[in-house]
C-alpha cells in the first residue's frame, strides 16, 4: 500500500458545488426532503460514485449506499457516511463533509493500491434534519427500527402530505418494512462530522473522537384559543393562543435550566400561530420543542415539567391543549474499541485529539442500534453551525478525511 493522499483542493472544489445545489441563493444551503434541490443534490453524489465504481442501491425511504466490494463477501462490511440534506438558511459543510470527505477517503485508498478484506459502504443518510416531518434522522431511525412502520406511516408535512407521497415521489420503491437492518449487518460505521461547537477551536486540537451522543426529545404543541377581533375582544374575555405558547416557550428555557445537569438543553424551535393577522387575537398557535441531554434521566425530568407546566397554563388561560411526545430517544454510548483505534490513528499522524461528547445527535446515535459506532470530529469556526457561515478549513477538513481513511483501512484491512 502505498502513502495516502487526500487531495483536498478536488474535495473543497465539491462541497463549493454541492453548495450551489440548493433551494436559496448562495451563501444559503437548503435543501428540504425530497425537494428538487434535495433530489439533484442525490445525483451529484450518485455520480462520484459511480466514477469510483462502488455498487450503488437505495432502499425504500430514500438512504443511499454505495459500497467498495470487498475479497472477502463473507464478512459484513464497514460503514461509514452521513446526509446532505439542509434546514433552511444552513452552510455546506454539517453532514456533507461525512459524505464527499467518506468518497475522498476511499478515493485516496483506492489510489494507493489498499485491497480492502471487508466491503466498505457509504451511507447517504435520508433525512437527518427534521424539516420535512419535525423528526430528525428519518432515514436511520427507520434502518435501526427505531421509529415504528405505524408512525413513519403517519408522518405529515405542514401541508398534511405523508410520508408515503414523498418518497414515492422521490423515486423510492419498495416496502417500508424492508429499510430495518438486522443487528450487525455491519462491523462497525465511523461517521465524520464537523464538531458544530466551540471546544475544539478553544482547545486547538484537531480532532475529536465521540464517546457518547446525547439523547433528544421532540415535543410537539397545538393550542386551541378563542380568535376575535383585535380591538373589541376585551382583555378579561382573552382565550389568547398565542400568549399560552409564549409562556410554554418560556416554560421550556426555565425547564432546561433547572435540571442540574449543564447538558440539559431545550428550543422552541418552530411557533406558528392562526390567523397571523395584527388585528386579530390568535386562536391557533403550533410548537416543536426539541429537547436534549447526554443523561435520560434530566432530559426525562424537564420533558415532565414542560408538560405539567403547559397544562397550568392553558387550564389558567382557558385554552384547550393537545401536547404530544413525537420521540424520547436514549443516548448512544461509543464502542471503546472504535474510540481507541481512532485515537491510536492520531497519534500515529501525529494529531492532537479530544475524547467528547456529542450534544448534537447525528445518524451515528441510531447506527449504535445496529452496530458498534464512533463519531471523528474536526473543528468548525466559532463553533457556528446551521447557518450560511458554518466553516471548516481545507486544513481541517483534510485531518479528519486522513484520520478516516486510516481508520477504514484498519477495519477493512
Amino acid at each position: 500500500m502505498n502513502p495516502l493522499v487526500i487531495n483536498g483542493q478536488r474535495l473543497q472544489r465539491e462541497i463549493d458545488e454541492l453548495a450551489t445545489i440548493s433551494e436559496a441563493p448562495a451563501p444559503v444551503v437548503t435543501r428540504i426532503l425530497f425537494s428538487e434541490a434535495d433530489l439533484r443534490g442525490r445525483a451529484f453524489v450518485k455520480k462520484i460514485c459511480s466514477s469510483l465504481s462502488l455498487k450503488i442501491r437505495s432502499d425504500a425511504v430514500g438512504n443511499l449506499f454505495a459500497r467498495w466490494e470487498g475479497f472477502d463477501k463473507k464478512l459484513p462490511a464497514i460503514a461509514t457516511g452521513s446526509h446532505i440534506d439542509a434546514i433552511p438558511n444552513a452552510g455546506r459543510y454539517d453532514g456533507v463533509v461525512g459524505v464527499l470527505g467518506a468518497l475522498e477517503a476511499i478515493r485516496a485508498l483506492q489510489s494507493s493500491g489498499f485491497k480492502p478484506r471487508r466491503a466498505i459502504e457509504l451511507i447517504v443518510f435520508t433525512a437527518e434534519e427534521p424539516t420535512r416531518f419535525g423528526i430528525g434522522c428519518l432515514g436511520s431511525r427507520l434502518l435501526a427500527g427505531s421509529l415504528s412502520l405505524d408512525k413513519a406511516r403517519a408522518l405529515r408535512d405542514r401541508d398534511c402530505k405523508s410520508l408515503e407521497h414523498w418518497r414515492k415521489r422521490g423515486g423510492c420503491n419498495g416496502r417500508l418494512n424492508s429499510v430495518r437492518l438486522a443487528r450487525n449487518y455491519y462491523a462497525g460505521f465511523v461517521e465524520l462530522h464537523i464538531e458544530q461547537g466551540p471546544l475544539l477551536e478553544r482547545a486547538k486540537i484537531p480532532i475529536g473522537v465521540v464517546e457518547k451522543i446525547a439523547a433528544p426529545g421532540t415535543m410537539h404543541v397545538e393550542l386551541t384559543g378563542v380568535g376575535g377581533h383585535a380591538g373589541a375582544m376585551l382583555m378579561p374575555d382573552r382565550h389568547d393562543a398565542a400568549l399560552a405558547g409564549a409562556e410554554i416557550a418560556l416554560a421550556v428555557e426555565q425547564a432546561a435550566k433547572t435540571t442540574g445537569s449543564r447538558d440539559t438543553v431545550g428550543t422552541t424551535g418552530v411557533f406558528r400561530i392562526e390567523p397571523g393577522a395584527v388585528n386579530s387575537v390568535p386562536c391557533h398557535a403550533w410548537l416543536e420543542i426539541d429537547l436534549r441531554d447526554t443523561q435520560v434521566k434530566t432530559r426525562d425530568l424537564a420533558l415532565r415539567r414542560i408538560k405539567k407546566t403547559a397544562m397550568q397554563i392553558c387550564k389558567r388561560r382557558g385554552v384547550k391543549l393537545k401536547f404530544s411526545v413525537l420521540n424520547a430517544d436514549a443516548p448512544a454510548i461509543c464502542d471503546s474499541g472504535l474510540v481507541e483505534l481512532v485515537a491510536g490513528v492520531c497519534q500515529e499522524l501525529r494529531l492532537p485529539v479530544k475524547r467528547m461528547i456529542s450534544r448534537a445527535y447525528h445518524d451515528s446515535l441510531f447506527m449504535a442500534q445496529v452496530c458498534p459506532i464512533t463519531m471523528i470530529f474536526i473543528p468548525c469556526r466559532g463553533g457556528v453551525s446551521h447557518r450560511p457561515d458554518e466553516y471548516s478549513s481545507l486544513r481541517q477538513i483534510k485531518n479528519g478525511v486522513a484520520v478516516l481513511a486510516r481508520t477504514l483501512a484498519r477495519l477493512a484491512g
